[in-house]
């Protein structure tokens, strides 16, 4: 019987001797109702809502020889469900459509440097983690090599959201600015630059800082956009470049010199693991 209809039906005797008791035991079975509720509705088994990343780790795993496949395949069936455990939150895995060097690029989110240190001491102490990653290099290493950056969100930044979007790839932008000129590319991306990649079709997924103390972590924006494919990727930067609000843009931004000293790209895929397509 649910509590609330025991409380309703318990058997009162309400002669005279024991009136003056009834308001005091009244609210005692009250208070037991509401107790058993609120256990009711903490038993459910309903999994709490992660909190939202605000620290991120992105890693860039280049293959041995030939291992790309196998390494895949340890994240897809088994490291997927161990970073799960250890509350590091995968947003996005990705490997070059150009993929020459055999890589695998990736983010992890979490709520701190801090959760961050303990969640990886925790994986790599597992002992059933261990079991498998010896098993996957039994014929070899699995990576050669691994590069590593600590990221947090610009102040202008969306927020990652994980889901499948439909066929698209991702564009990974780093931008190297002249000495004292971050402050002036964050302007001019907050204020101008990302309302006209959405005016030219690209969508804006995510712009980073380096997390202070790491080379470079004074001039170095980290961003991602997409593109529904190659062709429009060509398409959008074109129209972008000949857009005559972003030529007025660009001009005005650079009248006391360029703010860019040089920058990278590369164009990604998600994995069919990946939180966010």
């Amino acid at each position: 019987m649910h509590p609330f209809k025991l409380c309703l039906t318990y058997p009162f005797n309400l002669k005279h001797t024991a009136l003056k008791y009834f308001p005091i035991l009244l609210l005692a079975l009250l208070c037991a109702c509401g107790s058993a509720n609120k256990s009711e509705e903490t038993t459910t088994g309903k999994k709490e809502t992660k909190e939202a990343p605000a620290y991120f780790e992105l890693r860039t795993y280049t293959a041995a020889p030939g291992k790309l496949d196998e390494l895949l395949a340890r994240f897809r069936d088994h490291t997927l469900d161990f970073f799960e455990q250890y509350d590091m939150q995968g947003m996005g895995y990705w490997t070059p459509i150009e993929n020459d060097q055999n890589q695998l690029v990736y983010l992890l989110g979490f709520k701190d440097k801090a959760q961050r240190d303990a969640s990886w001491k925790a994986f790599i102490a597992d002992e059933d983690w261990g079991k498998i990653y010896a098993d996957s290099r039994a014929n070899g290493p699995l990576v050669s090599s691994i590069e590593n950056l600590f990221l947090n969100y610009t102040d202008y930044s969306p927020h990652i959201e994980k889901g499948n979007k439909g066929p698209r790839i991702f564009s990974m932008r780093t931008y190297y600015t002249n000495e004292g000129k971050l402050d002036n590319l964050h302007t001019r991306f907050r204020d101008h630059t990302m309302e006209i990649f959405n005016n030219n079709g690209m969508q804006n997924v995510a712009y980073f800082n380096l997390d202070a103390g790491q080379e470079g972590a004074e001039n170095t924006l980290v961003y991602f956009i997409t593109f529904p494919d190659t062709a429009a990727r060509t398409q959008m930067w074109d129209s972008f470049s000949k857009d005559e609000n972003w030529k007025e843009v660009y001009a005005n931004s650079i009248k006391d010199g360029r703010l860019v000293d040089s920058l990278t790209h590369v164009l990604l895929e998600p994995t069919d693991f990946s939180a966010i397509k």
